[in-house]
């Protein structure tokens, strides 16, 4: 026998989808093995296709487990079954690239074997790449915050959305975090989108000021909860809904009802539990689709704030090239041109 398992074959749907070192611990705390990742993925293909289907999707690998060293992999790997579709996207820096387009479950097992955890989707579906037609609100709370600290924010983001005429599905980011998904018509650029969550995240803040903030600096953010805006970018991507993470308990980015979340501790979802969970409770965002809504009320609230309160632009990620309007990338405590 080889040192891992000898190699395993699983039928999915039409394919065959071959397993070398099955027996392979990806993570060691719970002694979870590359062969239970894969039949994690197979328990959940229907939902994790619903979800991911037909987007972009960049794969996180960890090909020797959570303990050993990681990788998003941005183009389709080498070796990929002609099976594997794939679409054409274009980065912020005018580079392109071919990206796995999962369109049927049994990608999700053959990256499984390559050491992906977690699969990471564009918030656009092919053919139209440019026009996202989700809208992500990330909800990331400090070290020193709780999961119940994010659940609150969380709260006021359900609230704001309603106001603006959207509905909202939030789920487990995996860790302490929450993560608000909303069915958008495909009509507006990235940069509009972009722009639909700072106007978000600026009424959140403005609504609960001591526990939440849109402040991209570290520094100004005061321990409260933030409301990561340029996750919205252009190639910005978070977990997808039934991801594994990359934890030392295998948690899974777990779809959830509002008032499952509000009761919820998030170590309790990993691969061992939630291919049960979803048996007995069903997929909380199988109604995502089910109506598709518009950001012009979020845009207006945008160009208020910008003719009202000056309130416009806010910085990128490092990586990104300066874009048009922005304010300067630079530390406020490191600007020696802000005013004192």
């Amino acid at each position: 026998m080889a040192k891992h398992g000898d190699p395993v074959e699983y039928q999915v749907g039409e394919r065959t989808v071959r397993v070398s070192s099955p027996d392979k611990v990806y993570f060691p705390e719970r002694g979870i093995t590359k062969r239970q990742v894969v039949e994690y993925y197979l328990a959940v293909g229907e939902p994790l296709l619903r979800a991911i289907g037909e987007r972009p999707t960049t794969l996180k690998r960890y090909p020797d487990g959570v303990t050993g060293e990681l990788f998003y992999a941005k183009r389709v790997p080498k070796g990929a079954p002609g099976w594997v579709d794939r679409v054409k996207i274009t980065f912020p820096s005018g580079r392109t690239a071919e990206e796995v387009c999962p369109t049927e479950p049994a990608v999700f097992a053959w990256a499984a074997n390559l050491g992906t955890f977690d699969f990471h989707p564009w918030p656009v579906r092919r053919p139209d790449v440019d026009h996202p037609d989700e809208l992500r609100i990330d909800v990331d709370p400090p070290e020193e915050a709780r999961f119940a600290d994010a659940v609150r924010v969380a709260g006021t983001v359900r609230e704001v959305l309603a106001d603006a005429g959207l509905t909202g599905y939030p789920k487990t980011s995996g860790g302490r975090g929450v993560h608000v998904l909303v069915r958008i018509r495909p009509e507006w650029d990235f940069i509009a989108v972009r722009h639909a969550v700072i106007a978000l995240g600026r009424e959140v803040e403005r609504r609960v000021p001591e526990l939440a903030t849109i402040s991209w600096w570290k520094e100004e953010r005061g321990g409260r909860v933030f409301i990561d805006y340029n996750q919205a970018a252009r190639d910005r991507t978070v977990a997808s809904s039934w991801s594994v993470r990359g934890t030392p308990r295998a948690t899974v980015s777990t779809p959830l009802t509002w008032d499952q979340l509000a009761e919820a501790d998030p170590d309790e979802f990993d691969v061992l539990t939630v291919p049960s969970w979803l048996a007995e409770h069903g997929d909380a965002h199988a109604g995502l689709d089910d109506e598709a809504f518009g950001l012009e009320t979020l845009l207006e609230w945008y160009d208020r704030d910008e003719r009202d309160t000056g309130q416009a632009e806010m910085p990128y990620p490092p990586d990104y090239p300066k874009m048009p309007g922005e304010p300067k990338r630079v530390q406020p405590s490191k600007d020696r041109d802000r005013p004192k």
